[in-house]
């Protein structure tokens, strides 16, 4: 299957070279040289995963990553010339998967590209086997065929690390997560960012569901704590 990656690049140079060493691996690539046009390129023909750069005209990359994250979770691979540890942080807790310093190896983005590329084929609903389970947590009921949440029986919409989250926690009830623990399973080994991504993603979850018992854990990190304890 051609695996489509879009560019988003305005220094032509780089955004040449890029799309030469990906063209070579097989990958059919759509090179951008703003956000806007990415944008209007991604509600056409979505890509299969995103070269995004940071500082571009116009709408910036932190922006456009933005954007994206509220209807897909489709890898996005950030590079920027930016290689402050903040600046780190924020592209990933925006939503990136991986951030790569400029100037950067073409052949170590190639890698990235295909590791994020692999990760995704197997997180992604469509790629799991179908099963009619159902796994309750007192007011919450993850269906797995459809990888959808229901809070007090009303569906709640999820992004996909927001549902993997979720069964973590509701599959086993009561135990405690690191932070480390939950990054390597929500994440990936391979992630690099902050615990403050975790963080982030708990916050968005009690937003949405203002009732769940997921509680922080000081110190350590957080856990879904069992309607039938009491204690």
């Amino acid at each position: 299957m051609n695996r489509t990656i879009g560019v988003v690049e305005d220094d032509p140079n780089i955004r040449d070279i890029v799309t030469a060493y990906l063209n070579k691996e097989g990958y059919q690539v759509e090179a951008l040289d703003t956000a806007e046009k990415a944008w209007e390129y991604f509600q056409q023909s979505p890509p299969d995963l995103w070269v995004l750069d940071i500082m571009l005209p116009g709408i910036d990359g932190y922006e456009f990553c933005k954007r994206i994250r509220q209807t897909s979770e489709v890898p996005i691979i950030i590079i920027s010339a930016k290689d402050e540890e903040v600046d780190k942080i924020l592209g990933l807790e925006l939503g990136g998967d991986d951030y790569l310093t400029k100037p950067f190896s073409p052949r170590e983005l190639v890698a990235r590209v295909k590791r994020q590329l692999k990760r995704w084929t197997v997180m992604k609903p469509e790629a799991k086997e179908e099963t009619v389970a159902v796994i309750e947590a007192g007011p919450l009921a993850l269906n797995e065929t459809e990888r959808s949440a229901y809070f007090r029986g009303k569906e709640v919409e999820v992004t996909t690390k927001e549902y993997d989250l979720l069964k973590i926690l509701a599959e086993h009830e009561n135990r405690a997560y690191s932070r480390e623990e939950l990054l390597i399973k929500v994440w990936g080994e391979d992630y690099f960012g902050s615990d403050r991504a975790v963080d982030d993603l708990v916050k968005r979850i009690r937003k949405k569901m203002k009732d769940l018992p997921l509680e922080t854990v000081w110190g350590h990190g957080y856990r879904l704590r069992s309607s039938r304890d009491s204690s």
